[in-house]
């Protein structure tokens, strides 16, 4: 199974309940090891030169697409082929699959235009909590 069947299951396709999205814990995980959280993933993005597209995933406006290289760029081959490696899937379709996946989840996350705070996605149910009241 591909990571675009696994994100087509969570936002509301066939096959995947939200719990047992493989994609979705692989970057929930990869959010929750990161130092400082969502801010400090997105941060790399931003200090990558890709600062207006994740504005637009927190904004309330249309998201802004980046592509396989850009995850690539601003995450280092090690990060991505982490997450390959988890997933069982080739490089190029991991950070293809994040391309697609993270501006939906950040989306998710900052209905209102603002991120919810570290402490928030820790807490309680977390960014899995968070996740299944707005995708479920």
């Amino acid at each position: 199974m591909g990571l675009m069947d696994m994100v087509g299951g969570l936002m509301g396709g066939s096959g995947h309940g939200l719990g047992q999205n493989p994609m979705l814990n692989a970057v929930i995980g990869m959010i929750q090891q990161h130092p400082g959280g969502i801010q400090g993933l997105l941060g790399q993005f931003q200090q990558n030169g890709l600062g207006d597209q994740v504005q637009s995933w927190v904004g309330t406006g249309a998201n802004q697409q980046i592509s396989a290289e850009h995850v690539q760029q601003a995450l280092g081959q090690d990060q991505v082929a982490g997450l390959a490696q988890q997933l069982g899937v080739g490089h190029g379709e991991a950070a293809s699959g994040l391309a697609q996946f993270l501006p939906l989840i950040i989306d998710k996350l900052s209905p209102q235009g603002q991120l919810p705070s570290h402490e928030e996605t820790q807490s309680g149910g977390g960014l899995m909590g968070m996740l299944g009241g707005l995708l479920g």
